[in-house]
């Protein structure tokens, strides 16, 4: 009696969430015969790069003429201990593979969304506020202020500042940041950022958009929403809110979002949301300010560009929402953050004495 067993050795099992494929052969291997090929310095289970972070495993195969067949008592009793040392052997065999995905499985999650760069879009014609990033706080340009701040975060790998004009990114070389020059026709920081992404030399796989109208950025704020897209892989995006201050209800330069009970943004708006029937500020209700900083999973953020403009994108000016809009998650942090943005020349005098009486230089 012959005893030879398909084994299907891993029929492209893939770990969920992850980087790695563990993938095998099916391959013919008598039952008697895997004790004996395991003892030959395993070689009947070997773990072979196959390139690009995927592996295989590798089975010896036997001869034909090693299988054993059932002729007498003996022969029985031969085949009887010879199936015990299969069911050794197969545990054996198991415990390897199995210890070979664990470890992989383990690798890959310490470094789900590790790579990191920080990107400060800066244009020059804002509309409201031509050459903002230009203007000078208390001495510095703004975006240098920015950028110093942004340099202190502790999950960035790099920082860059993504630009169309020459005054800004000469601005920028002189006080030391790496720059990208990117196309006018971005009609978005989202968009800007999507370009300067393609045109770095090595790969990130998150990519934070950070405001360059928020020289007082938090560099903990930073750390704060890459976890959060670390720890959320469903999500494609993170952001941040804070307490909107009443004075601030009504401005729509100041944008407000509404979160769900899990942290997922569900609608950002210029106007005050939610909104009551008497048409007035609840002093007793947690309006959430939305900071202008997000970042993106790279893979999403290079699609995102291709992605129509959406109704409520277009009405509210929000490039937000075209990621809601098209059915993708967005997780976000809620911060203790007194903002400072600048979105108006006005701004500036506010947020430099700001500065003055805290002491900051």
């Amino acid at each position: 009696m012959r005893f030879v067993h398909k084994f299907n050795l891993f029929t492209s099992t893939k770990v969920v969430g992850f980087l790695h494929q563990f993938q095998l052969s099916d391959v013919d291997i008598p039952f008697i015969n895997i004790l004996p090929l395991m003892l030959q310095s395993f070689d009947c289970c070997k773990l072979n790069n196959a390139g690009n972070n995927s592996f295989r495993y590798s089975v010896k195969p036997m001869s034909l003429n090693s299988i054993c067949t059932g002729s007498s008592s003996s022969d029985r009793g031969s085949t009887k201990s010879s199936l015990i040392l299969h069911g050794v052997a197969a545990a054996a065999a198991a415990l390897v593979v199995g210890a070979h995905a664990y470890y992989f499985y383990r690798r890959s999650a310490t470094v789900f969304r590790s790579r990191v760069v920080g990107i400060i879009p800066a244009r020059f014609a804002s509309s409201r506020f031509q050459g903002k990033p230009l203007v000078e706080i208390l001495g510095k340009p703004m975006i240098q202020r920015t950028w110093e701040r942004a340099k202190l975060a502790t999950t960035l790998d790099r920082v860059v500042v993504a630009t169309d004009d020459e005054k800004i990114a000469e601005c920028c070389l002189g006080f030391g940041a790496d720059v990208i020059m990117t196309a006018e026709s971005c009609r978005n920081g989202a968009e800007r950022c999507s370009e300067a992404l393609q045109k770095l030399e090595k790969k990130y796989d998150i990519v934070v958009n950070i405001q360059g109208d928020e020289p007082l950025i938090e560099p903990e704020i930073i750390d704060g929403i890459v976890k959060a897209l670390q720890t959320t892989p469903d999500a494609v995006f993170s952001t941040a809110v804070t307490a909107l201050k009443p004075e601030d209800a009504f401005d729509p330069n100041r944008v407000k979002c509404v979160v769900d009970n899990r942290g997922y943004a569900i609608y950002f708006s210029r106007g005050l949301i939610p909104f009551n029937k008497s048409g007035k500020v609840n002093p007793s209700f947690p309006y959430n300010l939305h900071l202008g900083i997000q970042s993106y999973d790279s893979e999403f953020l290079k699609i995102y560009p291709d992605l129509t403009p959406t109704p409520l994108q277009l009405e509210e000016d929000l490039e937000q929402l075209k990621v809601l809009e098209n059915g993708y998650k967005m997780k976000v942090i809620k911060v203790d953050h007194d903002a400072h943005g600048v979105d108006t020349p006005e701004d500036v005098a506010k947020i430099e004495s700001y500065m003055r009486e805290k002491n900051l230089s």
